[in-house]
């Protein structure tokens, strides 16, 4: 039998926004624990997008973060000797941490001169509808879609 499940440690909201959950995308955005470098890459492509778009860089964040997050991915399941692709609803938690890394990760495959660059033009995409953030939750959707039949084997 597993252990107990670990705690949730709270997160304490970021300094400009007062919002946990742009300290949840810094930390996903930080690398070797650099936190304070994290921190000014996100500021920097905010008020990058803010001056792109002329709105608020923080709403347009917000909207590209809501463009990205899945509502269903699919799960491998055996049965009997066959391997079905099983479409499932993702849960609250998952879909925020889904949409985080898939911003963060396409936005590092971009072509730009910094990151905070390469993420403000993935944040304006997936606000509008496009990138390949964006992409990534349209081809769950489709690949989820598509095993529809399967659904029946759902846990």
């Amino acid at each position: 039998m597993r252990k107990a499940q670990a705690k949730k440690l709270p997160l304490a909201p970021d300094g400009r926004f007062n919002d946990k959950l742009v300290t949840r995308f810094v930390n996903n955005l930080m690398w070797d624990g650099k936190k304070s470098a994290a921190i000014t890459i996100f500021y920097d492509a905010v008020d990058k997008v803010s001056k792109v778009t002329g709105e608020d860089g923080y709403e347009v964040w917000k909207r590209a973060l809501n463009n990205v997050t899945p509502g269903v991915e699919v799960r491998s399941r055996r049965i009997g000797g066959a391997t079905f692709q099983i479409p499932t609803e993702v849960r609250p938690d998952r879909k925020i941490s889904l949409s985080i890394k898939w911003l963060i990760r396409y936005s590092r495959e971009r072509n730009g001169r910094t990151m905070a660059d390469k993420l403000a033009n993935e944040i304006v995409a997936a606000a509008k509808g496009e990138g390949a953030a964006f992409k990534k939750k349209e081809d769950t959707h489709r690949m989820a879609e598509a095993n529809k039949a399967f659904s029946h084997f759902r846990i």
